[in-house]
């Protein structure tokens, strides 16, 4: 009986898998040269038991425009001040044993983003988001 149940569950996430990738490929994807990456931004966390810990993002941005894209890969040292703030800022926010909320950062990084450069157009992408 658990084999019946075991196997329907696999079958409905496979299901779901296909779905999920369909939508996400009817997204634009970010071109090898629109997009440059970051050195990952860490952040201290600081435990109620007196622990320390740390947040890391991986973090690139995808800049379509090729005159607003030099601006961000000269402004680089600059971008990553701003992540590294809004990361720590985010970081402090974080309740013990929660789950982050991956869109409360990807609002900050994009603001700070929109912030650095002056405009808009450029657009934040995240890799992996740990807080150990």
């Amino acid at each position: 009986m658990e084999r019946r149940a075991l196997l329907g569950l696999a079958v409905v996430a496979t299901a779901a898998a296909s779905t999920s990738a369909r939508a996400s490929s009817s997204a634009p994807a970010a071109s090898p040269d629109s997009y440059f990456r970051l050195p990952v931004i860490t952040a201290s966390i600081l435990y109620p038991d007196g622990r320390r810990g740390v947040f890391s993002v991986e973090a690139g941005v995808d800049v379509p425009d090729a005159a607003l894209r030099t601006r961000a890969q000269q402004s680089a040292p600059r971008l990553r001040a701003a992540y590294a703030a809004a990361a720590q800022r985010f970081a402090n926010g974080l309740r013990p044993g929660a789950v982050p909320n991956i869109d409360q950062l990807v609002a900050a990084l994009q603001a700070a983003t929109n912030a650095t450069l002056g405009r808009a157009g450029a657009q934040v992408l995240l890799g992996t988001v740990m807080a150990l």
